[in-house]
């Protein structure tokens, strides 16, 4: 009876149900009791500095690896002992990206649709779908960096997944390639694919996610939209105009002010009234050069797991 039980999925309007999961490795616990749900159809982000314990977390919700405690249920299914019936149902592009070696980008496709059953010419739809149509014909040793990482992903979508892991799939790109990635993401999800990201960039993690959670040493520190989880930092606004403008100790006296130093060529004023303090600004036409910098998500990142260098 306890087996049968195991297959039951309490939360069965979620694609991704993750309850209690514990990893270790020897003495190191690289996963300590993380628990999470997906929604179906949400972009969620997993983010987390190196060592978190975020690749690990996938490849357990994934069926890569076999968790020590807890348990993962995926599209109402579970994942270990590995479940053939999810194979076709998920998609997974890793951090490091393997393909058959000289062949094209259509062969590419082909063969991975071949392991699934896949009709050939899904392979062209695909091209089109991740901006490499020209490139059909191009192997894929020759290919840029942005345009393998997007091939990679072609891959791990050709059997039209239900759900997608993507982990770390703008790495080492320019930033050009990583907008055009954005996009493609973008329209990943409103076909209606569940995706699970993992990214070090919080600049793209608060464009793309519905909801993060950012995880250090193995645990789950913090899980909301970005937009509360900045919210609930309730961090001041830096406001900065040129030196010259003001003196920091005139600027200190302004409505809303509650810090002013003189930084480089600035004066940088703190507040948690920003539209009192640039009216005033805006009352001694001080508005020039003047620039507003509210919290973002890589500020609560930083509250959160620290500054300190990971190696």
């Amino acid at each position: 009876m306890q087996d049968e039980a195991v297959l039951i999925n309490d939360d069965r309007g979620a694609a991704i149900t993750v309850a209690g999961l514990v990893k270790d490795y020897g003495t190191l616990r690289a996963v300590d009791g993380v628990s999470f749900t997906v929604g179906a159809g949400e972009f969620f982000g997993i983010l987390g500095p190196n060592g978190a314990g975020k690749t690990t977390t996938l490849e357990m919700v994934e069926g890569i690896r076999e968790p020590d405690q807890g348990s993962v249920f995926l599209l109402g299914e579970p994942v270990w002992p590995r479940n053939p019936r999810l194979l076709a149902r998920v998609g997974v592009q890793l951090q490091g990206s393997a393909f058959f070696e000289r062949l094209t980008c259509r062969e590419q496709l082909q063969t991975f649709g071949d392991l699934y059953g896949v009709p050939r010419g899904r392979a062209d739809e695909m091209l089109e779908l991740v901006g490499l149509a020209g490139k059909a014909d191009v192997r894929e040793d020759q290919l840029s960096g942005g345009q393998r990482q997007r091939l990679s992903i072609a891959c791990a979508l050709v059997h039209a997944p239900d759900v997608v892991f993507l982990d770390e799939p703008t790495a080492a790109l320019d930033p050009q390639a990583r907008r055009n990635l954005w996009d493609l993401l973008r329209e990943i999800q409103a076909r209606g694919t569940t995706v699970v990201y993992t990214t070090h960039y919080m600049d793209e993690a608060e464009i793309l996610c519905d909801r993060v959670a950012i995880m250090d040493a193995g645990r789950i520190l913090a899980l909301d939209t970005p937009a509360a989880l900045v919210r609930g930092l309730e961090a001041a606004t830096r406001v900065a105009l040129p030196r010259g403008v003001l003196d920091a100790a005139t600027a200190r006296t302004l409505p809303g002010a509650e810090t002013a130093h003189e930084i480089e060529d600035e004066v940088v004023l703190s507040t948690r009234e920003p539209a009192r303090l640039v009216a005033a600004l805006a009352q001694r036409q001080a508005l020039d050069g003047v620039s507003v910098r509210t919290a973002t998500l890589e500020d609560v990142f930083l509250t959160l797991t620290g500054r300190e260098y990971r190696a």
